[in-house]
């Protein structure tokens, strides 16, 4: 029996990770939970499993969550209280299911408390990879990937030497946008962008679907998972999202993961690992399956993929950038920006930024703090 904690328990991934848990209740016992704002949520997950441990995230909402709690439930509070079930003492599993840059601190406290690791942030490792790659080595931890991607890439990489790789592939739909001409992006409104073809994810994920920030975030986040240079990482669509990413090898071996689309296989892979469960999960009919279609990402309709590339030699600036990629989003959501403003922020915030070797841990917070202060003042000008 695994015992699991899951940050982020309300958002699309940690939802879907209840729902493996559910599936499988000899093997996974849920002692822990925790939410940003959604108290009525979280709470209604924690009598469902039985859960005595929770944090709200968002201070502002405890008290509204500790009257409708029965005292059964101790409700721990913001980042103090989430960072205390990272480290829940009879924890086995950590799912880190938190967006955002505030997925950082939860992830290198768990590793730190030797916990096994399952992590859907990519942002932790866009602004902090090599920290907590370091971290993780020094402490023995394994950080297995959600992210069909990365988890695709892990599976075909399991017990190959990572020095044959020649190229990896790393694939997507092409998302919302994919058939939209770069002249009509001025017209759309958040509606448009967020409504995905073929996958069910939180807004803010979704947004970076369309703008393809989403693929170069990926991009980066594989330098640091696998240890590969940037030049040998590549981004193909592949539009029917049946094949989650690939990895060639020096001997021209092409190595695909294929599923149907569903994240419950990454996240029932990375909380059973290195043991493959038996399910229930839709099965790939291939008799039904015509064909497959690869395609090149159109790099000047969707210039977030250059800009990734571009600064993932700087952790300092892929730093910046994912923080200010973040506050964009959410001004584009809040409708206080247009779709084509975001990337055109994050250029211009980038543009201030003077790049620092190696950061620390405290440097890369105080980055993200002022790339987002940033993009409020841009935003507040547009606006």
């Amino acid at each position: 029996m695994r015992k699991v904690v899951v940050l982020g328990s309300t958002g699309s991934v940690g939802k879907n990770a209840l729902n493996i848990i559910q599936r499988y209740p000899d093997k996974f016992k849920v002692v822990g939970l925790s939410a940003n704002t959604n108290y009525k949520m979280l709470i209604k997950q924690a009598k469902e499993f039985s859960v005595k441990d929770i944090a709200v995230f968002d201070e502002t909402k405890v008290s509204c969550a500790l009257q409708l709690c029965p005292s059964s439930i101790t409700i721990r509070q913001g980042m103090k209280g989430v960072l205390e079930l990272a480290v829940l003492k009879e924890a086995d599993i950590v799912v880190i299911a938190i967006s955002g840059t505030t997925s950082i601190l939860p992830l290198i406290e768990a590793i730190k408390a030797k916990k096994q690791i399952a992590v859907a942030s990519k942002e932790a490792f866009v602004s902090a990879g090599r920290i907590v790659k370091e971290m993780a080595k020094k402490h023995n931890v394994k950080v297995l990937p959600v992210d069909s991607e990365h988890s695709a890439i892990f599976q075909c990489l399991n017990g190959e030497d990572h020095k044959q790789i020649r190229n990896i592939y790393i694939t997507g739909t092409g998302g919302p946008l994919r058939n939209v001409e770069r002249k009509d992006f001025h017209k759309l409104n958040v509606k448009r962008v967020t409504d995905h073809p073929k996958w069910n994810m939180g807004k803010k994920i979704t947004v970076d679907s369309a703008t393809l920030m989403n693929k170069g975030l990926e991009v980066i986040e594989a330098k640091w998972l696998f240890d590969v240079p940037i030049e040998k990482i590549k981004v193909v669509l592949q539009p029917e999202a049946i094949i989650h990413s690939m990895v060639e090898f020096q001997d021209g071996t092409v190595m695909a993961n294929m599923s149907e689309p569903d994240m419950k296989f990454p996240l029932l892979y990375a909380l059973s690992y290195p043991e493959r469960l038996k399910s229930s999960l839709p099965r790939l009919d291939f008799t039904k399956l015509n064909k497959l279609n690869f395609k090149m990402p159109d790099k000047q309709k969707f210039p977030a993929l250059d800009l990734c590339y571009k600064v993932s030699s700087c952790e300092s600036s892929c730093a910046v950038l994912n923080a200010a990629n973040e506050q964009a989003v959410l001004a584009f959501l809040d409708e206080k920006i247009r779709f084509l403003d975001i990337i055109d922020i994050v250029k211009k915030v980038l543009k201030k930024h003077k790049p620092i070797p190696k950061p620390s841990l405290e440097q890369i917070l105080e980055m993200d703090e002022w790339a987002k202060g940033e993009v409020d003042k841009i935003v507040n000008r547009i606006s």
